[in-house]
């Protein structure tokens, strides 16, 4: 069994090249659009919602197969073709070109996959099972869904605002750690999951941040 390391890719204003244009394809374009990714696609004909993307310019398309060389500069590249043969070629030569590759016939024959993702505002949740099945992702998805309610996304909220102002007003780098590890024992959680919660002002963030730099 391959194990893979998790990591988040920022793909905006990358190159990402698709080989393929059906539903499989959809999937993997959807997902690099969301991430501000320049996407370009090649194959000899799209679904009816590809077509229209690149009539709209959203997406480049090249209409053709596949053919050797078409990965040079790309940032990744995802195989989605109806052809397991064409998938491998294309996940051969992004190895050899050390260009990020998913193969969607054959997940550990590429350098990457995808794995189902739970978002609440800033909050990315990505499971994996390793080959076990993408259902098996997506009923894992749903449980912790039941678990992780849209509080969260005001929650995370609230930390990024209250963490930037602290980057913003604290030159010092050992006095700024040491308030921002202050900011996880404010207890607002609670009171956002009861409801009870009101935004701070900024008047209310700079007494904080005033009096933790007092401490």
């Amino acid at each position: 069994m391959a194990h893979f390391v998790p990591v988040m890719l920022n793909c905006e204003g990358q190159k990402c090249l698709v080989i393929g244009g059906g539903k499989v394809a959809e999937r993997k374009i959807r997902a690099l659009l969301d991430a501000g990714a320049l996407v370009h696609i090649i194959s000899p004909d799209l679904s009816e919602w590809l077509h229209q993307l690149s009539g709209s310019g959203q997406v480049q398309w090249i209409c053709r197969p596949y053919e050797p060389g078409d990965i040079k500069g790309a940032f990744l590249v995802h195989a989605a073709t109806n052809d397991p043969e064409v998938n491998e070629m294309v996940a051969l030569e992004a190895r050899k070109l050390g260009v990020l590759v998913n193969v969607s016939s054959s997940g550990e024959s590429g350098t990457f996959m995808n794995p189902a993702v739970i978002r609440r505002g800033r909050m990315t949740v990505a499971v994996s099972t390793s080959g076990a099945g993408p259902l098996a992702a997506k009923r894992i998805c749903r449980r912790l869904e039941e678990q992780l309610g849209d509080e969260m996304e005001e929650y995370l909220e609230f930390l990024y605002t209250l963490r930037s102002a602290v980057k913003e007003q604290i030159e010092s780098g050992s006095e700024r750690r040491k308030i921002l590890r202050k900011i996880y024992e404010v207890d607002i959680l609670q009171d956002i999951e009861r409801g009870s919660f009101t935004p701070w002002t900024s008047e209310q963030i700079q007494l904080w941040i005033s009096h933790n730099r007092e401490e």
